[in-house]
């Protein structure tokens, strides 16, 4: 708790010294967008981002997230994730995170993993002619200056025990959220309301946008045709027929029992969201059961024996296992000897127009 409050009280310090500019910002030399959050651990951001980065693409912006790429090898050098038209990077040159990005947004932005955003903007303006940037997980980055500030708030877990690290999840105190211009409370749906939410949101920062958001699995795919996927993106296209997305586990139905039964892993911030998206859907089909969840550190870089000891623990008696994009980036070349499945989730507000009439 001593830490905890002294952490707070420092970060308070730093924002206190950009407010009355006795710290600099600087200007990327193009619009620019944050988003961000308050709290570490997911937040339902990086959908959020490639949600932004979609809007803006499809509007004629020459999009350029800018991303510092938490897990990389090389934590320091500049790294092209993708230029535009395809990736050319990796997860452990790149970061997980950003590789999910470009998978997303394939064709629609250029993606840089760089820890000095500020630089990197003005190198992507000469190299790329780029007409707006997206600060990805840029709330606190306060050296590079915004035009719009957006806040994930996980409606789940909004404040991390109200307590600044390490004794919380909070990056910043409370009252830092009226910097903010747009709020989002992200997985909305999975909780029984969020007026309080939204009341205690308003209380900080009448002036804020408010949005709710929800995330929605739009597809499900065999590892093994979503990195075909990855590495060919003109196959990248959404599923427009009207078939639920977990119709693909048809084919391992055990004709027994007539039951298909999941096993999900994941290693995310807040993997308990994934384990939630995946019951909620259960719920809705009779035929299908969730049996078992196993969840590694955020940002886990696989390992083969990682996947034995899953067979071996958490997949003996599945039909098949489950995981997130960000985790299937790292899957590459392990061996499975049962299926393994890639959930897709895309974020879904609640006045798409208003946003991005605001954008």
């Amino acid at each position: 708790m001593p830490f905890s409050h002294l952490y707070g009280t420092l970060t308070d310090l730093r924002n206190r010294l950009y407010d009355r500019g006795l710290l600099r910002s600087y200007s990327p030399g193009a619009p620019t967008i944050s988003v961000g959050n308050i709290t570490t651990g997911g937040t339902g951001k990086t959908p959020l981002v490639a949600y932004v980065a979609m809007v803006l693409a499809n509007r004629g912006e020459k999009v350029c997230i800018l991303t510092r790429g938490y897990g990389r090898q090389n934590a320091s050098e500049r790294v092209v994730v993708s230029d535009g038209r395809k990736i050319v990077s990796d997860p452990k040159s790149a970061g997980d995170e950003p590789v999910e990005l470009a998978h997303k947004l394939s064709g629609k932005a250029i993606i840089i993993a760089d820890a000095d955003r500020v630089a990197a903007a003005e190198w992507a303006l000469k190299e790329f002619g780029v007409t707006v940037f997206i600060l990805d997980d840029g709330f606190q980055h306060r050296r590079a200056k915004r035009d719009i500030d957006i806040v994930c708030v996980d409606a789940t877990d909004p404040w991390g025990g109200r307590k600044s690290l390490p004794g919380g999840r909070l990056r910043e105190p409370i009252a830092g959220i009226r910097r903010a211009d747009v709020v989002v409370l992200t997985r909305s749906d999975l909780v029984a309301n969020v007026e309080d939410l939204r009341s205690e949101i308003s209380h900080w920062n009448p002036d804020a946008a408010l949005f709710t958001a929800q995330n929605e699995i739009v597809r499900v795919t065999e590892v093994e045709d979503f990195y075909s996927r990855l590495q060919n993106p003109e196959l990248n296209t959404a599923d427009t027929s009207n078939r639920s997305p977990f119709d693909v586990f048809n084919v391992i139905r055990n004709k027994a029992t007539n039951e298909i039964l999941l096993a999900a892993f994941c290693g995310l911030g807040n993997p308990e969201n994934f384990f939630m998206q995946i019951r909620k859907e259960v719920e809705k089909n009779r035929d299908l059961d969730l049996c078992t969840t196993r969840s590694f550190p955020d940002h886990h870089c696989y390992t083969q024996a990682d996947i034995d000891d899953l067979e071996t623990r958490q997949g003996a008696g599945a039909d098949a296992f489950v995981t997130t994009v960000k985790d299937a980036i790292k899957l590459s070349g392990l061996r499975f000897s049962i299926p393994c499945y890639v959930v897709e989730i895309d974020v879904i507000l609640d006045e798409p127009d208003t946003f991005a009439e605001l954008l």
